[in-house]
């Protein structure tokens, strides 16, 4: 969602709890290196945009393969990261899709090293319920120190 756009109707807390898990879940499985358990959360024509990146990744397997190069350059450089999700803020549309809009704080932990704050950004998703749970069909991250 866009700063113009205008906000629609909220959703019931059962949707809320069930989106806050999904985050938490999800960002558990990047930070600890299961890249294909982590891209399975968005839908096979999902899309990965962010404002650091030249062109939107584009596809389940695209996502997968870009989150495993990450995932190897960090460790390899003995860095480990964590997502910290917060001020989550979501918004229904049909009953099965829904906007959310959230701030995520990663952090980066190189081995035998001090917590530092390494990013700060804006993530928006148009999240979709599926039979299996929510995925992901298309998500917008901009990092703060890039607008």
């Amino acid at each position: 969602m866009t700063v113009t756009e205008q906000p629609q109707a909220g959703v019931g807390s059962d949707t809320y709890h069930e989106i806050q898990q999904f985050y938490a879940r999800q960002m558990q499985l990047l930070d600890d290196g299961r890249v294909g358990e982590w891209a399975a959360t968005f839908s096979p024509e999902g899309v990965f945009a962010a404002n650091a990146h030249p062109e939107p990744t584009k596809g389940r397997e695209a996502i997968t393969a870009a989150a495993r190069a990450a995932h190897e350059q960090l460790a390899a450089a003995g860095v480990r990261r964590r997502h910290w999700l917060g001020m989550v803020a979501v918004d229904g549309r049909d009953g099965t899709k829904v906007r959310a809009r959230c701030y995520a704080l990663v952090f980066e932990i190189p081995r035998g090293g001090q917590a530092v704050l390494r990013l700060s950004t804006l993530c928006e998703d148009e999240l979709e319920r599926t039979e299996d749970g929510w995925v992901v069909g298309y998500r917008t991250v901009t990092r703060d120190d890039l607008v």
